[in-house]
């Protein structure tokens, strides 16, 4: 069974209301889908979280080298996306790309086979811890409190809110939110690299009060010799980064130094399940704990044959997304993602005429 052509749609999806966290706005969501179909008309889905232009990339560059090739041969066609790119660069877009494809192509494997993707891989688990995430700087206090409480009412122990615009307003919402999720439930902030080194440490000594027990990009994560610095001064929370990373070069850099406590990837970022497989392994041979960032109807089921696994991000506009454009999304059940045993792949598919309204 070969693939004979990759067909690409683009959707762009309005956010439920503006967004913010420490360094970044947005109002809208780009979803870049990628379609294998073989020659006997089996089609797989897969997709990258991407600029529009990533569509572009994958039809000129990308569909090139995989059309042709057998449907198991997945790891021979990420090796030839990957040559394929080489004079464009492996950070960004390129890699955003190979994701969008790589993905596709597990799924349509698992699908020619019968199998989910989760047993396919090989599972270590069959469900996934995840923290709720959202809680954008944007927010009014009383939706940021609301947000975060309601997950934990839904059973839901972890939650996450951004952090960095206003260091005086974030240990107010911070506070807000500990006093409204109770003391049993787990709170993380993330900073998107919104500090300098001194102000990161002040915040972690007065988020520790709060009982904040993980800290995402304090400071940027190309800064590893300062992502190392606070990891060493604040033993009373875990330091995550590593959303940014798209080849395992980079993630071997952050482990190496020693910059974080968890190690973060995205297979929508990091050339997809075979990249985030990679990443995986970097962090079990480091003894690194490892999480899934973002697109948790995707990372519930690689995230199940990650041998060093701590939790996914449940993301707002991601699960919103997700909803919208497909069925077979998984439902938290006490806290954790379970993908659906008896649903082939990733276990989606793409509802098109709900999906038609979003494309551009």
């Amino acid at each position: 069974m070969q693939i004979k052509q990759l067909h690409l749609s683009v959707y762009r999806i309005p956010t439920d209301r503006p967004e913010q966290d420490g360094t970044y706005d947005w109002t809208s969501t780009t979803l870049v889908l990628v379609e294998p179909e073989t020659d006997t008309g089996l089609r797989g889905l897969g997709y990258s979280y991407a600029d529009g232009v990533t569509a572009t990339l994958i039809k000129e560059t990308l569909a090139p080298v995989v059309c042709g090739r057998d449907v198991q041969d997945v790891g021979g066609s990420w090796s030839a996306m990957v040559r394929a790119i080489r004079n464009l660069g492996r950070p960004g877009i390129a890699s955003m790309a190979i994701a969008a494809v790589d993905t596709a192509l597990w799924d349509l494997k698992a699908r020619a086979v019968g199998l989910p993707l989760f047993k396919l891989l090989g599972p270590y688990r069959d469900a996934v811890p995840i923290y709720g995430s959202g809680g954008f700087t944007s927010y009014t206090e009383q939706e940021l409190v609301a947000q975060l409480a309601g997950w934990v009412e839904q059973g839901i122990p972890r939650v996450k809110m951004k952090i960095g615009r206003d260091p005086a307003a974030d240990v107010a919402r911070v506070r807000a939110v500990r006093k409204a999720i109770g003391d049993d439930a787990r709170l993380f902030v993330d900073a998107n690299g919104a500090y300098d080194v001194k102000e990161a440490l002040r915040q972690a000594e007065r988020f520790a009060e709060h009982d904040v027990t993980w800290f995402e990009e304090p400071v940027s994560s190309d800064h590893l010799d300062a992502l190392h610095f606070i990891r060493e001064q604040t033993p009373s929370m875990d330091i995550a980064a590593g959303e940014y990373g798209y080849d395992r070069f980079y993630f071997r850099r952050m482990v190496e130094a020693g910059a974080v406590d968890v190690l973060q990837a995205d297979m929508t970022r990091c050339a997809g399940v075979t990249g985030f497989l990679q990443a995986a392994a970097i962090a079990h041979a480091f003894a690194v704990p490892f999480s899934a960032h973002c697109a948790p109807e995707l990372h519930a089921h690689v995230a199940c044959a990650a041998p060093e696994f701590r939790n996914a991000e449940y993301f707002h506009d991601h699960v919103r997304i997700a909803h919208m454009l497909f069925d077979g999304v998984p439902e938290p059940v006490n806290g954790c993602l379970r993908p659906d045993p008896l649903r082939p792949g990733f276990g989606l598919e793409l509802k098109r005429r709900d999906a038609e309204r979003w494309a551009v």
